[in-house]
C-alpha cells in the first residue's frame, strides 16, 4: 500500500481570528518534517493565512487553496477557503464581536467534514467563548457543541504522559457544582473515562482516583456531605458491582501535594478549577485538551486565545504540536482496540 494513503487528514479550525491560533497553527505546518506523519486541512481562508504568515514574518510556502476534498495534497497546507466576503482582516481588533462568526463559520465546517469522515480527526484552535455566543452561538464552547453534533456522550479530559485529569462538570460557576453534581452522573463519567482509557489509551485494566468535592474531602461529613451522598456511592457501585479499579474520593490539595496521581491511570475532578490549575501547572505549554467519548476525535491545545501576546510571533506552539499527535495516535489506538 502507497504509505501516503496511510496518512492521517488532520482538520483544523482558525479559532478566534485575533487569538494565537493562526500564529501556532502555521508554526507547526512550517515544519516539513512534522508533515511526513499527516495531511493538513484548514477551515478558513488563504488570505488569513498570507496575513499572518506577513505580520510574523513566517517562512513557509505550502499553502494552497483546495475546493474539495479531491484535492487535498501531502506536504501542504491545504486551506478551503469558507469566508466568500473579502475581509479586511487588519481591520478587525482584538475585543471586536465582530470576530466570532469566523470561528463559528471554521468550526461547523470542521466538524460536518469529521462527522462525514472527509477527515480523520479534528484539532481546534482557541477561541472567545463570548463572541461566540455573541454571534447566536447556543452552546459554550466546543465540547459543547460536538456533544449536540457527534455520536456519544462527551466528557472533557485533559491528557499528558504525567497525568490525565477529566471532568464532572465543565464550565460551571462554583456555586452550582454541587447541584449538579449526582451519582448518575458521576457514574456516566467514570464509564465515559474507563472506556477512553482502554480504547483511546491503550490501558487494558484503568486504574483511576475521583477527588473530593469539598475541602479535605469533607472531613468526615463536617464540610459538606457530597462525598458522602454522591461520589462515594458512585465509586461502590463500580467497584463493587464491576470489580473496576476505582478509588476515592480523595482530598484534592493532598493527592496532587503527595503526588499520589503518579500512581493513577486518570484522575476524576469534580469541577474545572479544581482538575485543572494542578493539570497545568504540572504540564503547561503540553498538555492536551481531548474530547472523550464521542464517535469522532478531537483534541486542542491547552491554552486560551492569549490576547495579550497576540501577533507578537512569540506564542509557544508546542500544545498545539501536541494536541496533533495526540489526535493521530489516538485514532491508531481505536483502529487497534475496536474490532
Amino acid at each position: 500500500m502507497n504509505y501516503k494513503k496511510k496518512k492521517i487528514k488532520v482538520g483544523f479550525t482558525t479559532g478566534d481570528i485575533n487569538g494565537i491560533g493562526m500564529e501556532i497553527f502555521l508554526k507547526v505546518c512550517r515544519k516539513k518534517r512534522l508533515l511526513d506523519f499527516f495531511t493538513p486541512i484548514l477551515f478558513g481562508s488563504t488570505k488569513l493565512c498570507f496575513f499572518y504568515k506577513n505580520i510574523l514574518n513566517i517562512e513557509i510556502n505550502n499553502i494552497r487553496e483546495i475546493k474539495n476534498f479531491q484535492e487535498i495534497m501531502d506536504y501542504k497546507i491545504n486551506v478551503f477557503n469558507i469566508w466568500k466576503e473579502d475581509i479586511q482582516f487588519e481591520s478587525i481588533k482584538i475585543n471586536n464581536p465582530d470576530s466570532g462568526i469566523y470561528s463559528i463559520l471554521s468550526l461547523e465546517k470542521a466538524v460536518k467534514a469529521l462527522k462525514e469522515g472527509k477527515i480523520d480527526v479534528l484539532v481546534t484552535s482557541p477561541v472567545n467563548k463570548k463572541y461566540m455566543n455573541f454571534k447566536n452561538f447556543s452552546f459554550f464552547g466546543h465540547t459543547e457543541y460536538l456533544q449536540n453534533i457527534l455520536e456519544g456522550e462527551s466528557l472533557m479530559v485533559m491528557i499528558h504522559d504525567l497525568l490525565k485529569v477529566a471532568l464532572v462538570t465543565n464550565h460551571l460557576p462554583l456555586k452550582k457544582v454541587s447541584f449538579e453534581l449526582n451519582v448518575k452522573k458521576i457514574i456516566k463519567s467514570i464509564k465515559i473515562l474507563h472506556k477512553s482509557l482502554i480504547i483511546d489509551f491503550s490501558i487494558e485494566k484503568p486504574k483511576i482516583a475521583v477527588l473530593g468535592c469539598n475541602p479535605h474531602s469533607s472531613d468526615n461529613g463536617l464540610i459538606g456531605d457530597e462525598e458522602k451522598t454522591k461520589i462515594k456511592p458512585a465509586i461502590d457501585n463500580l467497584f463493587q458491582k464491576q470489580g473496576w479499579l476505582i478509588f476515592g474520593p480523595y482530598s484534592a490539595d493532598s493527592f496532587f501535594g503527595n503526588q499520589k496521581y503518579r500512581h493513577f491511570d486518570a484522575i476524576l475532578s469534580m469541577y474545572h478549577d479544581q482538575g485543572l490549575i494542578p493539570f497545568k501547572t504540572l504540564t503547561f505549554n503540553q498538555g492536551v485538551n481531548f474530547t472523550a467519548g464521542l464517535s469522532h476525535i478531537r483534541t486542542s491545545p491547552d491554552h486560551g486565545v492569549a490576547y495579550d501576546i497576540a501577533k507578537k510571533g512569540i506564542a509557544n506552539e508546542n500544545s498545539f504540536e501536541e494536541a496533533i499527535f495526540s489526535a493521530i495516535k489516538i485514532f491508531n489506538n481505536r483502529k487497534e482496540n475496536i474490532k
